[in-house]
């Protein structure tokens, strides 16, 4: 194992263990948690010189793990550790601290994923019904994601920071959630054309320009019956990724979704815009200003329906895509204006509790990646989900 992740393990296991001892003085409720899932994707269609310029996806075999420990240390003081694996390794998810004064103020404090759109409550393998995640929050199994740079916000995206949010009923029907966050933010060089979402995995946890990204959410449920509600949601985020603090980004979003018994409709809008370094105009492809910076938009939809056919069988349908809209370096595979959309039909089989089965088709069409331009590819997943 890296020597790079023993300190993350013991910091961990330390805490777990601090979790674990029990304290005479009091009760303490703990509550632990967990899923894994194990995927195999095939891209039968990406082949010869398709596959050199926009790289299948994360093909093959794949693992996600979710390990989660919960502990309600007071009534009013929560601490929460969550491990993650994945493609990108073993990741503290979480390391957090709850203080909730009232349902309407609670202060969050450590490492945990900021509030941004409703994806991500529920980005764990075993909380959603198809093997990957959508365009937007794709965080490399989608097809051409190198090109693309994954999606408009790879979820989860857990950063250090501090957090106030909290809940608030108008009557019985009638539910409103907000969050207000400063974090580190996202990370790129000073030369940088796009966030590099690998610096915020790597060795050292910290912030590259000592200026927090600030952000938050609006959410607003509404109960028509106990069997049907629906809930809207806006979320925003701004900040710089640079070393010097010159090259912004800015997220925003738009979420809603509809639950009628056991059937469930959700959709979201997200759209990024990011400056990026003009140091070398030679570099791009198209003729640009005498400034110091440029900028390129990225924009992502997702929407999708969840139908149980029956107590063992749902059926999910998914329309997403991603557009990216900037000029480009020399040589990449992706033009001024581009874009990528898909379309996938999957299913989940209830083996038994606790364990379900995965399969779905995925259909891609490409605006103009690669030396074919404009094209169609085909990928299909089956895969394994288990909570315990």
């Amino acid at each position: 194992m890296n020597n790079r992740y023993l300190p993350l393990i013991a910091c961990t296991l330390a805490m777990l263990v601090a979790m674990l001892v029990p304290r005479p003085a009091q009760a303490i409720d703990r509550n632990f948690a967990a899923s894994a899932q194990i995927d195999y994707m095939l891209a039968p269609t990406v082949k010869g010189a398709d596959a050199m310029a926009h790289n299948a996806g994360f093909d093959g075999f794949t693992t996600e793990l979710s390990v989660k420990m919960a502990v309600d240390l007071t009534d009013h003081l929560s601490a929460n550790v969550k491990f993650c694996y994945g493609c990108h390794g073993l990741e503290a998810d979480m390391a957090y601290m709850d203080y909730r004064v009232v349902d309407e103020l609670n202060f969050r404090l450590g490492k945990f994923s900021p509030s941004f759109g409703a994806f991500n409550l529920r980005h764990d393998p075993a909380n959603h019904r198809l093997s990957d995640k959508p365009l937007p929050y794709d965080m490399g199994r989608a097809l051409g994601f190198r090109a693309f740079n994954l999606g408009v916000l790879p979820s989860p995206f857990p950063d250090n920071g501090a957090e106030v949010n909290g809940t608030h009923w108008f009557g019985d029907d009638n539910q409103l959630d907000y969050a207000a966050y400063v974090v580190s933010g996202f990370k790129g060089d000073a030369t940088a054309q796009d966030i590099d979402f690998t610096q915020n995995r790597e060795l050292y946890y910290v912030d590259n320009n000592g200026r927090p990204t600030y952000g938050g959410r609006l959410a607003l449920t509404h109960k028509f019956s106990s069997s049907a509600d629906s809930t809207i949601g806006a979320s925003g985020m701004r900040g710089t990724y640079d070393p010097n603090n010159t090259l912004f980004y800015t997220i925003v979003g738009a979420d809603a979704s509809l639950r009628v018994k056991r059937t469930n409709v959700r959709m979201e809008y997200l759209a990024r815009r990011t400056d990026i370094s003009v140091a070398d105009p030679t570099q791009f492809v198209y003729a640009l200003p005498n400034k110091n910076s440029d900028f390129m938009v990225k924009h992502g939809a997702y929407i999708e329906l969840e139908q149980p056919l029956n107590g063992v069988v749902d059926l999910i349908v998914r329309a997403d895509g991603l557009m990216r809209v900037g000029d480009v370096v020399k040589g990449s595979p992706i033009d001024r204006i581009s874009s990528v959309g898909r379309a996938t039909l999957g299913t989940a089989f209830l083996v038994q509790r606790d364990l379900r089965i995965k399969a779905s088709t995925e259909y891609y069409h490409f605006s103009d990646l690669g030396p074919t331009g404009q094209h169609n590819d085909v990928s299909f997943h089956l895969g394994a989900v288990g909570t315990f």
